[in-house]
C-alpha cells in the first residue's frame, strides 16, 4: 500500500507541475497580432 500512495502522489505533484505551467504560459505569454492571407481558389467561390 505505501507503493501506492508513493506513486498517487508522485502522479499528482507532476498534474500540479503541469497544471503550473499551462497557467503560467496562459498568464505570461502574450501571442503577436499579424495579418494574414490565404488564397482561395475560384472553383470554391463557384460552387462547382
Amino acid at each position: 500500500m505505501p507503493s501506492l500512495i508513493r506513486f498517487l502522489a508522485v502522479l499528482a505533484v507532476l498534474a500540479a507541475v503541469a497544471w503550473g505551467a499551462m497557467l503560467a504560459l496562459a498568464t505570461f505569454v502574450e501571442p503577436q497580432q499579424r495579418e494574414m492571407t490565404q488564397t482561395v481558389p475560384a472553383q470554391k467561390l463557384t460552387g462547382k
